[in-house]
């Protein structure tokens, strides 16, 4: 029994692989690869780019488009293709591939094609959808990141720079802007982009990505762009928005922090000290003065710096801060400065005011404490001994000689200090106060002092008066107080041997001043002056003074001497 069994098994499988092929009443589909997303499937109407192998049950071909090296391309449900066909291509994903039977009746039937097809023939075809569209399709956006802040939107006539990739509806790559690492630059929305572009960038924010999708009648149409774009091809742009302005944009002043006292504000022609941050409008970083450790000094108004930033900088106050942004237009142009700002680019400055001044600024001297009696003013010549805070205009400590905890003594109207000082200290009482305000043409200029005053700063003192010791009438380094000696020479000539050494010469004008009969000018070393007094009176040079070369102040006014 169990041999009958067996037997009649074999039989069965004989009669099955020899059996003739059962006849199909309908298409059959194999799905032989589907893709993890399907975004689109085909319907009635649409129309499809595919490559196919078309083949006979046995596995000989008959056709193919990969051999034509193009895809076959046609409208589904419009009866261009076998019927079979039509029917197989609806509800396919675009990179679906597909292994389709196609029975007689549904292919070429009993009249074949030609020789390429005979009559009643079961069709195989391996089918990969590439593409898929309708003529009643638009513009697709898919916006996948928005930035945060989106202060302006693309308009039309706005000129942009983005970035993108554009591939075909499969994904195959065409073009990219990274690759030549520099960004797509134009204006939007006046053709000079493909209809689907101009469509699809506009509304954006900077900072944008978005994905547009477009059929080719808003792309290449039907002939493609004869290299990588094939014919009737969707397209995909993959975009980020970098930036965005207008021939039209002026400067944009933003984010203005304006300290409570502002006493001033900057003009045409003033000298401006400021600091930085330099980037595109994407937030790309290019430039920075802190970097740099130090402050951009420039004049404004006047066309030294870009004009966007030439207007950003006036009506500025001292320690105000800013963001201005420039259109290309009014900062680097078309051309940009090469690899750090690319041609047409938008810039934002985050602009720190440290200070300003004019050329004509003169000293500012505003008393902040009077004393109640003042019986001497200061003049040229004085000695006087005062106390002062040094700043910048920004806050920033310079020097203290309360630090010290002693005076600075100067003696006034001989270039001790920088002039803006000498110009303060004039016309003071001892014990009055005053804050200054010294532009640095009056102060350390240009060049400043090595670590300690940066260079063509505004300076600001704040200083005391303590005492002050009156100085001598201008041209006289020593003056008598009683009478003068009817026979002076012969007074100072001790060894009387009628020549006057230098060491007589030093002790009679000593012994003057300690017995109070004279008084050399403060402030100076006492026998520096007096080698100064004996080199005056020895006219020849020879060390010694002959009642000859002796002369007084009122004989000859060239020296400062007796």
């Amino acid at each position: 029994a169990l041999f009958g069994m067996l037997y009649l098994s074999v039989l069965v499988a004989f009669a099955a692989c020899n059996a003739p092929p059962v006849p199909l009443d309908d298409i059959f589909i194999e799905k032989t690869f589907v893709p993890e997303q399907c975004v689109r499937a085909v319907k009635d109407g649409d129309y499809v780019r595919y490559h196919y192998n078309g083949m006979f049950p046995d596995g000989k071909k008959f056709d193919s488009s990969y051999d034509r090296s193009s895809t076959y391309n046609v409208f589904v449900g419009k009866k261009q293709l076998i019927a079979g066909m039509d029917k197989a291509l609806v509800g396919m994903c675009v990179n679906q591939r597909s292994l389709v039977k196609i029975p007689p009746h549904l292919a070429y039937g009993k009249k074949g094609y030609g020789e390429i097809i005979p009559a009643d023939s079961i069709l195989h075809f391996d089918v990969l959808l590439l593409d898929v569209w309708n003529p009643e399709d638009g513009v697709q956006i898919n916006t996948y990141h928005t930035p945060s802040n989106c202060s302006r939107k693309v308009e039309v006539s706005d000129y942009i720079r983005y970035h993108y990739n554009g591939t075909l509806l499969d994904g195959t790559l065409f073009d990219s802007s990274h690759t030549r690492m520099r960004t797509y630059d134009t204006y939007v929305g006046i053709g000079w982009l493909i209809a689907g572009m101009d469509q699809g960038l506009l509304g954006m924010c900077v900072g944008e990505r978005r994905i547009i999708t477009m059929p080719p009648s808003l792309g290449y149409g039907e002939n493609g762009d004869g290299s990588d774009i094939p014919g009737q091809a969707s397209l995909v742009f993959d975009v980020v928005l970098l930036d965005l302005h207008n021939t039209k944009d002026g400067i944009t002043v933003t984010n203005q922090i304006i300290p409570e006292s502002c006493t001033r504000k900057s003009v045409a022609g003033d000298f401006v000290r400021y600091h930085y941050n330099g980037s595109l409008l994407d937030g790309t970083f290019f430039d920075s003065s802190y970097s740099r450790n130090r402050t951009y000094d420039t004049y404004v108004g006047r066309g030294y710096v870009i004009a966007g930033m030439d207007e950003g900088l006036i009506g500025v106050c001292v320690g105000e801060r800013r963001t201005v942004t420039i259109p290309p237009h009014l900062g680097y142009g078309e051309e940009g400065t090469g690899s750090k700002i690319p041609g047409s680019a938008v810039l934002v400055f985050d602009v720190h005011i440290i200070d300003f001044h004019n050329p004509s600024d003169t000293t500012e001297v505003i008393v902040t404490h009077k004393t109640e009696e003042c019986v001497k003013q200061t003049k040229k010549g004085d000695f006087v001994k005062y106390h002062y805070n040094a700043s910048l205009m920004d806050g920033s400590s310079i020097d203290s000689t309360y630090n010290y905890g002693k005076t600075y003594n100067i003696v006034l109207g001989a270039n001790q200090v920088v002039p803006g000082m000498e110009e303060g200290l004039m016309d003071m009482c001892v014990g009055e106060k005053r804050h200054l305000v010294i532009p640095p043409h009056l102060g350390y200029g240009e060049r400043g002092v090595t670590n300690e005053v940066p260079g063509s700063a505004v300076l600001v003192f704040d200083i005391e008066l303590v005492d002050m010791e009156e100085g001598l009438p201008e041209g006289y380094m020593f003056i008598w107080n009683d009478d003068v000696a009817t026979d002076l020479f012969t007074e100072m000539d001790k060894d009387k041997n009628e020549e006057v050494e230098p060491s007589e010469f030093t002790d009679y004008i000593m012994q003057q001043v300690n017995e109070g009969k004279g008084r050399l000018a403060p402030g100076f070393d006492p026998y520096r002056i007096i080698d100064n007094m004996f080199s005056n009176q020895d006219r020849d040079g020879d060390g010694k003074i002959t009642e000859a070369e002796f002369r007084l102040k009122a004989d000859e006014v060239s020296h400062d001497e007796l």
